[in-house]
């Protein structure tokens, strides 16, 4: 069985470099983009089982990249991992469909287990509906008695 392919897109070679370095020794087999774009053409060649996202980025940021995912039905769970930490972008990422959110400067293991989080919840592919269950019967009120006794 393969190691998990978890691809992370980051312009910065320095912390491109500790996210790698960190997802291989815990046993991730790990990929990296530099910027949006060729995020994009990784995702299509990789099929990653996660993704770890900068927003700020050259070419095309991390926000346009979710909107790329989104618009061509990629759906891999991503940690948006940013110095960004605002309420608004938190948010909108979000709403964009990452799943997690995790601010620069971070601890190793506070990647690790974020990243393992991503991995182990389900697929965000729409579930379902449930049948529509027959209605339970009504049930009727309690009948009130008036106030129960106080018991020392």
């Amino acid at each position: 069985m393969g190691r998990t392919r978890v691809l992370v897109v980051e312009d910065d070679q320095i912390i491109l470099d500790l996210i790698t370095t960190r997802l291989d020794i815990a046993g991730y087999d790990t990929y990296f983009a530099r910027d949006g774009f060729e995020g994009l053409k990784r995702l299509h060649e990789l099929r990653p089982s996660a993704l770890v996202l900068d927003l700020n980025m050259p070419r095309l940021d991390g926000f346009g990249l979710l909107r790329k995912m989104r618009q061509e039905g990629l759906n891999v769970p991503t940690m948006v991992l940013t110095a960004r930490n605002q309420p608004d972008d938190v948010r909108q990422a979000i709403t964009l469909g990452a799943r997690d959110f995790l601010a620069k400067p971070f601890r190793d293991d506070q990647l690790l287990q974020r990243v393992g989080r991503l991995l182990r919840r389900a697929p965000s592919r729409p579930a379902k509906a449930p049948a529509p269950a027959e209605a339970p019967p009504p049930v009727p009120p309690p009948i009130d008695d008036g106030p129960q006794p106080f018991l020392l």
